[in-house]
Parts: C-alpha cells; structure tokens; sequence
C-alpha cells in the first residue's frame, strides 16, 4: 500500500496518519491507534492491519508497510462485510 492509500476503510483513515500517529504518540498498544480518528472502531475490518503497523513501528521500521495492493485490500474487506470470514491478513 501507498502512505496516502486507506487502511480504515469506514473513516477514511491513511497508513501514513497511522504510521505518523505511532511515530509521534508511540502508543503502548495497538487498540490505541482508535485515538487516530477512530481508526478500527467501525467495522474492525482493519484491526488485524492496525496491529501490524504497530508492531512494525514498535520495532522500528524505517518504512511501515502493509503487503497488499489497496485493490485487493479493499475486495477482501468487502467479503469480509458480506460473509464475517477474514481471509489471511
């Protein structure tokens, strides 16, 4: 994904808000980043995502990523909202 590409699909949050929010506020836990305007908190789509740009920023990681193109993010969270089932993150 692309620092601008959104990770909270439900409010429109970016991975670089996300990652920039870690940076700064260096939260303890990753159900902290919800204080990133509500990321997480509508569907929880993006949850199992949340928690690892929080592990990649709690180990330091120059250039937090997610291995997915926002094309495909996007198509497996709207299954996800059809069935409930999570593919592998």
């Amino acid at each position: 994904m692309d620092p601008d590409d959104n990770v909270c699909l439900c409010f429109h949050v970016s991975m670089r808000k996300i990652v920039n929010y870690c940076k700064r506020e260096k939260p303890k836990y990753a159900s902290q980043i919800s204080e990133c305007l509500s990321a997480g908190t509508g569907c929880q789509w993006c949850v199992p995502f949340l928690k690892k740009l929080h592990q990649q920023a709690i180990e330091g990681v120059e250039e937090p990523d997610l291995p997915v193109s926002p094309e495909e993010y996007a198509a497996r969270r709207a299954t996800y909202r059809k069935t409930g089932q999570r593919e592998d993150e």
